[in-house]
């Protein structure tokens, strides 16, 4: 396979697809969902939670720190997790600015 080329693109377009490649796991979006209806859980919450292992929560919890969406916080031996508000509201518009555009023509292929 070739090489991305991600610095030919432009920024906004660059976004949208690290914040899409961020989510693109369901194990992320329900992660997601439970911290957006706890505002804040422990790692081994998430686990009690979701059918997946400590290490494959922790390596899902890596992927969506590492782009900003959620913090973690280190509370004696446990890291507290919760949305990072700031960048959620980032990726709200991100996506609502993509997927706001319209096509010009509905039925191009039919």
């Amino acid at each position: 396979m070739g090489i991305a080329k991600k610095e030919e693109f432009d920024l906004k377009d660059n976004k949208v697809a690290d914040f899409a490649k961020a989510i693109a796991h369901p194990a992320r979006i329900a992660i997601l969902r439970l911290l957006l209806k706890k505002n804040s859980c422990f790692c081994g919450d998430i686990v009690d939670e979701l059918p997946l292992s400590q290490s494959t929560v922790s390596q899902h919890l890596k992927e969506l720190k590492s782009i900003g969406l959620i913090k973690g916080e280190i509370e004696g031996k446990s890291v507290c997790y919760c949305i990072n508000e700031k960048k959620w509201l980032e990726v709200k518009i991100c996506f609502e600015l993509f997927f706001n555009v319209v096509p010009k023509s509905i039925n191009c292929c039919n």
